[in-house]
C-alpha cells in the first residue's frame, strides 16, 4: 500500500542508537493532513486524494478555496496538494492523515525545492577546475573556452556554463526513517532532506527496493 504525507522541515540534529552509534537525522513535522477532496476515475478520470496541510486564517484563502474546505468540514489550509494513493477512493473528506502511517525502518522518497544559491560560476556550480594562480595568468576562475571558432562555430548543447544554482524541485530516494514520534507528528529521517528549514516536503514510500 502506498503512503504519502506533507511535512515541514524543522532542521537537522543527531541521535544515538542503543549501541552508541551516532546518526545524523533530519526532523520533519509530518502532518496532520486533512482530506479536502477525493478524485475518482468515474468523475475525474483518475484516482487521487487532495489534502490540506497547516491551518491558516480564513481571510488568507479565496472564496473558492473556502468553499472546498467548508464542504469537507475542515478549517482553511495553507498548502493543498494531491497524493497518488493506491486506495484513494477509500478516503473520505475531512479524514485525518498523520505521521503514524510510517514506522521506524520504512524507506521513503523526499521531494522539496532545494536551497537557492543565485547566479554562480562553473567552479561552484559544476565543480570545474580553476586556471593557474600565477601572477599574470589572466585565467583563474573563468569557465574557459566555450568552443572552436571556425568549425562548428557554435556552442554545443549541454556545455557547462555559469547560471542559476539551486531553487529546483529535487527528490532524494530511499531515505530511512529511524524514529517516529506519533504524538508530536515528527519523523526523524537518516541523512539530509532537500530544502531550507521550514520548507514544504512531500514524503512518500520509496519506489526503489530497500537497501
Amino acid at each position: 500500500m502506498s503512503k504519502e504525507i506533507l511535512a515541514r522541515k524543522v532542521g537537522m540534529t543527531q541521535i544515538f542508537s542503543d549501541d552508541g552509534v551516532l546518526t545524523p537525522v533530519t526532523v520533519l513535522l509530518a502532518g496532520p493532513c486533512y482530506v479536502t477532496q477525493v478524485k475518482t476515475v468515474a468523475k475525474d478520470g483518475y484516482s487521487a486524494v487532495q489534502v490540506g496541510f497547516e491551518k491558516i486564517r480564513e481571510k488568507l484563502v479565496s472564496k473558492g478555496e473556502k468553499g472546498v474546505f467548508d464542504k469537507a468540514g475542515i478549517e482553511p489550509m495553507r498548502f493543498v496538494r494531491e497524493l497518488d494513493l493506491d486506495d484513494a477512493e477509500s478516503y473520505k473528506p475531512g479524514q485525518e492523515i498523520k505521521a503514524d502511517i510510517f514506522s521506524a525502518g520504512d524507506h521513503i522518497d523526499a521531494t522539496a525545492v532545494s536551497k537557492g544559491k543565485g547566479f554562480q560560476g562553473t567552479i561552484k556550480r559544476l565543480g570545474q577546475h580553476r586556471g593557474p594562480m600565477k601572477h599574470g595568468s589572466k585565467f583563474h576562475r573563468h569557465a574557459g573556452s566555450n568552443g572552436t571558432s571556425s568549425d562548428p562555430s557554435r556552442v554545443y548543447k549541454g556545455k557547462g556554463m555559469p547560471g542559476q544554482m539551486g531553487n529546483k524541485r529535487v527528490t532524494i530516494q530511499n531515505l530511512e526513517i529511524v524514529r517516529v514520534d506519533a504524538e508530536n507528528n515528527l519523523l526523524l529521517v537518516k541523512g539530509a532532506v532537500p530544502g531550507p528549514k521550514k520548507s514544504l516536503v512531500k514524503i512518500k514510500a520509496t519506489v526503489k527496493n530497500k537497501k
